[in-house]
C-alpha cells in the first residue's frame, strides 16, 4: 500500500468513526440509573436503539469539523520533531476537504 493511501484510509476511518457517533441517540440519564437487572430486555438486539438518520447538511459538517480538527492540530505541533505528523494531518484533512469539493474530485 502506497503511503499516500494509508494517510486516506486514516482519514476516512476516524470520519467513519465520528458519522456513526452522530448518528448515535443520546443516553437519558434516567434509563441509566432505571429498572432492576431483572427487568432488563433480554435477547439478541434487545438494547439496541435505533440510530439517527443524518441529513446531508449534518455529515457534510462532521466531515468539515474533522478537517478542520486535523488543521488545527497541525498547526499547534509547530516544534521540528513533529513536521512529519502535521504534514501527515494536513495530507488528511486535504483528503476529507477533496470529498466535500464536488463529484469527481475525490
Amino acid at each position: 500500500m502506497r503511503a499516500r493511501d494509508k494517510v486516506a484510509v486514516s482519514a476516512l476511518r476516524a470520519t467513519l468513526a465520528a458519522l456513526d457517533n452522530a448518528e448515535a441517540v443520546p443516553v437519558d440519564e434516567a434509563e441509566l440509573r432505571g429498572a432492576a437487572l431483572e427487568h432488563s430486555p433480554v435477547g439478541a438486539g434487545a438494547t439496541e436503539a435505533p440510530r439517527r438518520e443524518l441529513s446531508e447538511r449534518i455529515m457534510v459538517d462532521v466531515v468539515r469539523a474533522e478537517a478542520a480538527e486535523r488543521l488545527e492540530a497541525a498547526a499547534q505541533l509547530t516544534a521540528l520533531a513533529h513536521a512529519d505528523r502535521a504534514a501527515r494531518l494536513r495530507a488528511e484533512a486535504a483528503v476529507l476537504l477533496r470529498f466535500l469539493d464536488g463529484p469527481g474530485t475525490a
